[in-house]
C-alpha cells in the first residue's frame, strides 16, 4: 500500500480533474469497438427488447463497480495487491489474465481506431491505426501524462455522448416502446445478456477507473464520499452512453430498414443522418477505440507494476505495450480470431476471481480496509453479481474447452 508520503499531492482542482478522468476512463473503456458492434447486432436481432438486456447489464455494472471502487479506494491497494494479501499468488494470476487479455484486445482496439478514421476521413485503416497508436503513445510520453490522460478521455467521452445524442434524436426511435421493454420485454435472450455483461464488465474494464483513481492519490476512509460519488457518476455516464447508442440504432431498425453491410453500425448512422451520420459514426468509433487503447494499456500495466513503481517507468512500459500491439496490427490487420476467443475466455475468468477477492476483503479483512465497516447492502449486491460472474466464468471455460478440443 502506498504511504501518505508516496501519494501524489494534488490541489482540489487537480483532484477533481483526476477523478473526472477516472470516471470517464471506466465509461469509455466499457464502450469500445466490440460493444458498438454487439449493440448493433443485438438490436437488429431483437429490436426494442434489447432494452431489457441493456438495463440488466447496467444493474450488474452497478453491483460490481460500487464494490470494486469502494474496496480498492478505501484499502488504497490495487486489485492484484489485495489478491496477494488474501492468498499469495492469486494477485499474480489476476495480473497475468488481465495483461494477456489486454494485450490481445488492444490489437483489436487499434484496428477499431483505423476503421474509425477510415469512416471519418476516408484514410486507409492501417494508416489510421498507426496514427492513433502514435497519439496514445504521445499521451504517455508527455511530462504530465496523468493530466493528459484524464483530459483526453473526458474530452473524447463528451464528444461521443453529444454525437450519439444527436444521431439518437435524428433517428427518432420509439422511446415509449423501449421503456416498456425495460420491464416487460417482448423477448428475453440470456445468451445476449451474458455476452453483453461479459463484454462490458469483464477483464481490465472492471478495474480501469478504480486503479486510475488510486494512482491520482484518492484513497482511504477520509475520501469515502469522493470515491462513492465518482463511482456512481461513472456508472451513470456508462449507462447514458449505452442507452444513446441503442436508441440511435433502434430508430433505424424499427423504420423497416434492413442493415445488410459488413459494418451495420456505420450503415445505421448513415441512414439516420446521411453523410453527417456516417462521419459522426467514424468519430464515435475512433473515440471509443482510442480511449479503449488508452484504458487497456493503462490498466494492464497497472496490474504488472507495483504501486511504488515510478510514474516514468510505468509510462515507458505502457508505451512499449501500445507499440507492440500496433506493430502486430500493422502486420496482421487485426487481432487473430483464435487469440480473441482465448482472451474473451480470460475475461470471463478475471471477474469472478477478482470479485471473490474484493468481497472477501470487504467481508472478512477489515485490517486491509483500515478498520472500515463495509455496508451490508453493497456486500449483498456484490454477492448477487458474483453468482452471475460464476455462471459467466463457467461459460468461458466451456467455450475455451470446446475450442481446444476442436
Amino acid at each position: 500500500m502506498e504511504s501518505s508520503e508516496t501519494k501524489p499531492k494534488l490541489s482540489p482542482a487537480a483532484r477533481r480533474t483526476a477523478l473526472m478522468g477516472a470516471m470517464f476512463l471506466m465509461a469509455t473503456s466499457a464502450i469500445g469497438p466490440g460493444f458498438i458492434t454487439q449493440t448493433t447486432e443485438f438490436t437488429v436481432q431483437i429490436g426494442a427488447a434489447f432494452a431489457f438486456a441493456i438495463v440488466v447489464s447496467i444493474l450488474v455494472d452497478i453491483a460490481v463497480q460500487l464494490n470494486v471502487w469502494r474496496v480498492i479506494g478505501v484499502s488504497g491497494m490495487r486489485a492484484q495487491e489485495l489478491g496477494n494479501k488474501v492468498l499469495p499468488g492469486v494477485g499474480w494470476v489476476m495480473a497475468a489474465l488481465v495483461f494477456v487479455g489486454g494485450l490481445v484486445f488492444n490489437i483489436g482496439n487499434i484496428a477499431g481506431t483505423g476503421l474509425g478514421i477510415n469512416a471519418m476521413l476516408g484514410v486507409d485503416a492501417k494508416i489510421g491505426g498507426a496514427i492513433s497508436a502514435a497519439i496514445a503513445i504521445l499521451i504517455f510520453l508527455s511530462k504530465k501524462a496523468g493530466m493528459a490522460l484524464d483530459r483526453i478521455v473526458v474530452l473524447l467521452g463528451a464528444i461521443m455522448i453529444l454525437l450519439m445524442l444527436y444521431v439518437a434524436i435524428v433517428a427518432a426511435p420509439p422511446v415509449g416502446e423501449a421503456l416498456k421493454n425495460t420491464v416487460m420485454p417482448e423477448q428475453v435472450d440470456f445468451l445476449i445478456i451474458t455476452t453483453l455483461i461479459g463484454g462490458t464488465v469483464g477483464g481490465y474494464i472492471t478495474y480501469a477507473g478504480a486503479h486510475r483513481m488510486l494512482d491520482s492519490g484518492t484513497s482511504g476512509v477520509e475520501h469515502i464520499k469522493a470515491i462513492s460519488n465518482t463511482s456512481i457518476l461513472a456508472i451513470l455516464v456508462t449507462g447514458v452512453m449505452r442507452v444513446l447508442l441503442f436508441l440511435a440504432i433502434l430508430g433505424v431498425v424499427v423504420g423497416g430498414v434492413a442493415l445488410t453491410s459488413d459494418n451495420k453500425a456505420a450503415e445505421a448512422f448513415g441512414i439516420a443522418a446521411g453523410e453527417i451520420g456516417m462521419r459522426s459514426f467514424g468519430v464515435i468509433l475512433w473515440a471509443a477505440a482510442l480511449t479503449s487503447v488508452i484504458g487497456a494499456a493503462y490498466t494492464s500495466v497497472s496490474f504488472v507494476t507495483k504501486s511504488t513503481t515510478s510514474a516514468g517507468k510505468r509510462n515507458l512500459i505502457t508505451v512499449i505495450f501500445i507499440a507492440f500491439c500496433a506493430v502486430v496490427y500493422l502486420f496482421l490487420g487485426q487481432a487473430p480470431q483464435t487469440l480473441l476467443i482465448f482472451a474473451g475466455a480470460f475475461n470471463g475468468l478475471i471477474l469472478p476471481i477478482g470479485l471473490t477477492v474484493l468481497l472477501w476483503v470487504a467481508w472478512r479483512r477489515r485490517d486491509l480496509m483500515n478498520g472500515y465497516r463495509y455496508p451490508k447492502v453493497l456486500l449483498f449486491s456484490g454477492a448477487a453479481a458474483w453468482l452471475l460472474t460464476i455462471f459467466l466464468g463457467w461459460n468461458s471455460i466451456s467455450g475455451l474447452a470446446a475450442l481446444w478440443n476442436g
